[in-house]
């Protein structure tokens, strides 16, 4: 049993190349002292920085799905053995939330079930770790299997929502406000929406961003040239709106702006996209990169003026909540457009560390753009106030600081430094 108590991280996956927010959010942390262990839902990827930290961590995470069904069973039967009286009732609680619950429907019931019989069997396989609270990134799977591993532990449990997971794949979440110990609330939107479901004190709904380590994001100036170069970065899918930026360039050409589109990300509407592209006008320049490493995306904000991300409401309901890769834009000192989100609001203030557009709205982008590529003045001290803005309220270290005095306060020792 190690000497300090810890706290488990867990996500889906874990570290995951596309979700660089939880692994540097447990880097912050252990850099201020606080015993991190990992577990994952999912296999870790590996080598995502070539021997570093990060693949370390990736080394030592362990994963509730890894050993396949067959090692899930075992696990939970085991426990079901050794400790009745602890996994016992947190089995039926699991059969209550799966059947009763006004937020699992009649298709997931089982798949609930499956999650607590995992979370149940990952207590085993950390118990010797000396865990000391679960908190988990993402409030649908990662969560439902943290928790009850957290209460087969006899700990604490606490969580970070963002978007798919509260809302198209939203599971037990009134249950999971109302039995945290507390939930991280990446923006003040969020804050108000947990305490519409779970009627909680701002202590327990602490604001905590999913920040970036503004020491490691040197600002390049826009380079102005002949042409505005506008860089998108993200998943190919419909909240991120890049058909609507992919409509603009054509728009754009056809007015006589110069400006060249690149779109680094994959996703399943990648065909649908391409064809877009191929149907623009002979003048316009955009370029679908497909999935892209994190140190390319550095490379290519490098290379824009201006970064576009104008995210809407899907049509299941899925949204955006602060997208990271606008952060780490912004941290670089560029000029963000996005669509006006109420959780975006909070970053990007329009007209002042950045341009808001109406969510979807073609022509408020076209316009922006336009604008944009004629005063270039403008495209630079949005980009040195994008910055600042970063270092004042969505630095990395200034939230696991967050993080760590949100532990104090609900009395996770977790070895913190005296």
């Amino acid at each position: 049993m190690p000497e300090r108590p810890a706290v488990l991280y867990m996500s889906g996956t874990l570290p995951k190349r596309s979700e660089t927010f939880v692994y540097r959010e447990i880097l912050a942390l252990r850099e201020l002292g606080v015993p991190v262990e990992t577990a994952s839902v999912h296999a870790p990827e590996r080598g995502l920085d070539h021997g570093g930290p990060v693949s370390e961590m990736a080394e030592r995470t362990v994963s509730a799905y890894e050993g396949g069904p067959g090692a899930v069973v075992r696990g939970f039967l085991a426990e079901l053995v050794t400790r009745p009286l602890r996994t016992i009732p947190n089995w039926s609680r699991a059969k209550l939330d799966a059947l009763f619950s006004g937020e699992v429907s009649m298709s997931r019931r089982l798949k609930v079930l499956w999650q607590a019989a995992a979370g149940i069997a990952l207590a085993r396989l950390v118990r010797d770790r000396g865990i000391a609270h679960v908190h988990c990134h993402m409030a649908h799977v990662p969560t439902t299997v943290g928790m009850y591993a957290a209460r087969q532990l006899g700990v604490t449990f606490s969580f970070t929502g963002h978007a798919n997971d509260l809302f198209p794949n939203r599971t037990l979440l009134g249950e999971k406000l109302a039995r945290a110990s507390w939930a991280n609330c990446i923006s003040e939107w969020h804050r108000s929406f947990y305490r519409s479901i779970a009627d909680r004190p701002d202590a327990d709904f602490p604001v905590v961003r999913c920040g970036v380590d503004t020491r490691k994001y040197d600002v390049v100036p826009a380079p102005r040239g002949d042409r505005l170069e506008v860089l998108g970065v993200g998943r190919l899918v419909e909240k991120k709106g890049f058909d609507v930026l992919i409509a603009a360039a054509g728009d754009l050409a056809r007015a006589g702006v110069r400006v060249r589109v690149r779109i680094a990300g994959g996703g399943e509407l990648m065909d649908e996209l391409r064809g877009m592209v191929d149907g623009l006008p002979a003048l316009a320049e955009v370029e679908l990169l497909g999935d892209t490493d994190n140190d390319r995306v550095m490379e290519l904000m490098g290379e824009a003026d201006v970064f576009a991300l104008p995210c809407r409401v899907a049509s299941s309901g899925d949204r955006d909540g602060i997208p990271v890769v606008l952060m780490e834009a912004m941290a670089r000192g560029r000029c963000v457009i996005s669509g006006d989100l109420e959780t975006i609001r909070e970053l990007v203030r329009d007209g002042e560390t950045g341009v808001m557009i109406p969510p979807g709205d073609r022509e408020a982008l076209v316009a922006s753009i336009g604008a944009l590529a004629q005063d270039r003045d403008r495209v630079d001290a949005l980009g040195r106030a994008a910055r600042a803005r970063i270092e004042e309220e969505f630095d990395l270290m200034i939230n696991a600081a967050r993080i760590v005095e949100a532990m104090r306060s609900h009395g996770v020792d977790a070895g913190r430094p005296a």
